[in-house]
């Protein structure tokens, strides 16, 4: 396998609200249905919530509205409302009612709803947002949210230190809320607790993270472990070559020599170690090459991608304990790493170790949404597992964006057709019989000779 090292910058940019601000988690969402059609939600907190999305924020106040008068303890219609009042353009009154319910009866919600109306408008958003979700947390101290929001408003202020132990409560306080190890990385990377930021993020990826919050995860984990932050002024141009030389011009030979002019100088540099190996990699001196990824490991030991390409050299030479070995180093020490997650779900796989397989292959699909290859491999898991609803789910989802995908339609057949011999169940039997004929019968109109399918659909009529 030819490994490239490609030259990221991912410079920090400051997130108004890292996805943290009045919108968070849990709240439902509108679906596409059809051609250009929107299903609308049936029950009053999705109606709202789909409102809010389409930005109509008048229509879910009253929804909203009814909703907190019914349940005023229930924090995320308390969220939403405060977001209602806050697109709509009645922050200033929104803020004001509360300040006067307040005053005539404490209540945590109430201190809470004003901290988030407070927070919304750029003058409030320190102190007087931190002093309102202060004092919700005295009136209610084991509520996670309210420490999770504490959090976040001192780390929007830059106040990070005075961030951690809200954000740690938080936590600890609702574990299942794993996005909120998020914020925590921030602020525990800003106060320069790196194993403690990455052990964040490490949650972070195993729980199902959104798009977004890869994104910025991504993002910080190239401040915190950037490669090419070291390199000597010096040497950038000498360096540039060789990378050059080995990424776009494919010439290790040459690469090597320009690594080398810059070792000499500067002999500790882990990353033109990294890059000699895989030069060496390429021309298959694998000695060689081991031999430098070693030197990279104990120049940053801190370097997760330096225990990738050990892992890959490893895997090529079929080493297959450890690589596997590599890649679990790798991901602790750089949880975004979705190759090395991808390479650990094959070899879990390859040892039968389906749970393992099963949350390896689950965050290279979190990590690469996209990407067919990670989808794939985690249907095959649930499929084995006997999880047929969740293999479908995976394959469904690749031959919805890509309907000619003739390997994922087999797949599919294949996937009823073991339904149907296993179902104890008539009708069910008939239904998954029904889906696989359906499914082999488009393969085999995109391919007519394709024995596979041939054969699994004689198997169902033969039944």
């Amino acid at each position: 396998m030819k490994t490239t090292y490609v030259r990221r910058f991912h410079p920090w940019a400051r997130i108004a609200v890292l996805g943290l601000g009045l919108v968070t988690a849990g709240c439902g969402h509108t679906q596409a249905s059809g051609a250009g059609t929107v299903q609308r939600p049936s029950d009053d907190r999705s109606k709202a919530r789909a409102y809010l999305d389409d930005n109509q924020p008048q229509k879910a106040l009253g929804i909203l509205g009814d909703l907190h008068g019914r349940a005023p303890e229930d924090l995320d219609v308390a969220r939403m409302l405060t977001e209602a009042q806050v697109k709509a353009g009645h922050a200033d009154a929104w803020i004001a009612q509360l300040q006067a319910r307040i005053g005539s009866k404490e209540r945590a919600v109430d201190q809470y709803m004003l901290g988030l109306a407070l927070f919304s408008r750029a003058r409030d958003a320190g102190a007087p947002a931190v002093a309102a979700f202060e004092r919700a947390i005295t009136l209610a101290p084991d509520t996670g949210e309210y420490h999770y929001r504490l959090g976040v408003a001192r780390l929007e202020s830059e106040q990070y230190a005075a961030a951690v132990e809200p954000l740690r409560r938080a936590v600890a306080l609702v574990p299942d809320r794993t996005a909120w190890h998020l914020p925590l990385a921030k602020a525990l990377h800003r106060t320069g607790d790196l194993d403690g930021a990455v052990k964040a993020l490490g949650v972070v990826v195993r729980g199902h993270p959104s798009p977004a919050d890869v994104a910025t995860a991504r993002a910080l984990m190239e401040q915190i472990s950037n490669p090419f932050n070291g390199i000597p002024k010096a040497a950038e141009a000498k360096f540039e070559e060789g990378l050059r030389l080995l990424n776009d011009l494919d010439a290790p030979q040459h690469a090597i020599v320009a690594f080398e002019e810059v070792l000499h100088d500067y002999p500790d540099l882990a990353v033109v170690h990294a890059l000699l190996g895989l030069a060496y990699q390429r021309l298959d001196d694998a000695g060689r090459a081991v031999d430098e990824f070693k030197q990279a490991i104990e120049s940053a030991p801190r370097d997760g991608k330096n225990q990738l390409y050990l892992g890959e050299l490893y895997l090529s030479r079929q080493r297959p304990d450890a690589a596997r070995t590599a890649f679990e180093r790798a991901i602790t020490l750089h949880p975004l790493l979705d190759v090395a997650w991808f390479r650990l779900g094959d070899l879990h796989l390859e040892r039968r170790d389906l749970a393992a397989a099963r949350e390896a292959f689950s965050v290279a699909v979190s990590l690469l949404p996209d990407a067919v290859p990670p989808r794939g491999k985690l249907a095959l898991v649930y499929q084995l597992e006997g999880d047929y609803p969740a293999a479908e789910r995976e394959l469904r989802r690749v031959v919805e964006k890509d309907p000619e995908n003739v390997e994922f339609s087999l797949r599919l057949g294949l996937l009823f057709t073991e339904q149907a011999k296993k179902s104890t169940r008539p009708q069910a039997r008939k239904e998954a019989a029904g889906e696989a004929e359906r499914w082999l019968s488009k393969v085999l109109e995109a391919q007519p000779e394709n024995a596979v399918a041939s054969r699994a659909l004689q198997s169902l009529k033969g039944q």
